[in-house]
């Protein structure tokens, strides 16, 4: 796949994008890209074959929102690299990414199909998710994107809607469904497990003392959103290698830790040293809510349960 993440108007990667063939677009945020997302990319790829073009994906570096509220701070469900990464494992050609500027914020849904689809990036035909809208003029919709189009000698399609039974797909939902602690359903939605990735720091060393090592990982992007608090069975990746294993998040309450939030990885039938390393952990399933011990003798007994629940489901 083709990225492009620096654009102007004389850039190099301009220069690339009028020299291929006509494109068929997409455009959005695709925080998660999760199954609705993938399900709009499969018909940008099937339009783009009919027509005998190019599939291409137009995102953003930022959240839109948080350039137009300066007080908003997002949680993400994707790294800029991780959903740049899931495109291209959806088979999608092209991918651009704008800075989302003030400037790009007073643009209209109109003039960013000429000046930046049209103009820059060679769009013939734009496929629009079936409830998406996108500009300064967010009253306007599908017909008027339509008449756009027509007016600029671009097709606009609208795509069809995900269909997930009984289960509403969305950004938003797989937000609540993490702030809940339900991992099952957040991977429901993504249709895999949500991961976070992040380098091993050094920890406080108790986990050790009750017999439970653990890796205390610093999430790369603090803008991730961390599911509840409380314990996990999850898979953990590094060098290619991938281990089971149970987490936890939350601020260690039995040790009276005030408010300090910290993600802590035990990992089963491994004793090797993993400082600075750099860990992907999925979500599997929930174990527990966070809970205070009256003593580090019941907590190290709630941690072999733990275990042992990680394991049977992990097995």
């Amino acid at each position: 796949m083709l990225i492009i993440r620096e654009y102007t108007k004389y850039s190099k990667q301009n220069y690339i994008l009028r020299t291929l063939q006509p494109a068929v677009g997409t455009i959005g945020v695709f925080d998660g890209m999760h199954r609705g997302h993938r399900f709009l990319l499969d018909q940008v790829k099937e339009e783009a074959t009919r027509r005998g073009c190019l599939s291409m994906v137009v995102t953003f570096a930022e959240h839109p929102r948080s350039v137009v509220q300066t007080d908003y701070r997002p949680l993400l469900l994707t790294t800029l690299d991780e959903k740049i990464e899931l495109i291209e494992a959806a088979g999608i050609d092209i991918c651009v990414v704008l800075d989302f500027s003030p400037l790009m914020a007073m643009r209209t849904s109109r003039e960013f199909m000429e000046l930046y689809l049209r103009d820059k990036m060679g769009v013939t035909c734009l496929v629009i998710g079936y409830d998406h809208r996108f500009g300064s003029d967010v009253q306007n919709g599908f017909q008027q994107y339509k008449l756009y189009g027509k007016e600029l000698g671009m097709d606009v399609v609208r795509a069809k809607e995900f269909d997930g039974r009984d289960l509403h797909v969305s950004s938003s939902a797989v937000r609540r469904f993490l702030e809940g602690g339900n991992v099952d359903m957040a991977r429901a939605c993504l249709g895999r497990s949500y991961s976070l990735s992040g380098r091993v720091v050094e920890g406080y060393r108790l986990g050790r003392e009750l017999g439970f090592p653990t890796a205390n990982i610093e999430v790369d992007d603090p803008n991730k959103q961390l599911p509840a608090r409380g314990a996990y069975a999850v898979y953990v990746c590094w060098d290619g290698e991938k281990h089971k294993g149970m987490l936890n998040i939350g601020s260690r309450p039995t040790l009276n830790n005030e408010e300090d939030i910290t993600v802590e990885v035990n990992i089963f039938d491994y004793d090797g040293d993993l400082y600075d390393k750099n860990l992907t952990v999925s979500f599997e399933s929930r174990l527990r809510n966070e809970q205070k011990f009256d003593s580090l003798n019941e907590l190290k007994l709630q941690l072999q349960q733990d275990a042992e629940a990680a394991k049977e489901i992990l097995k």
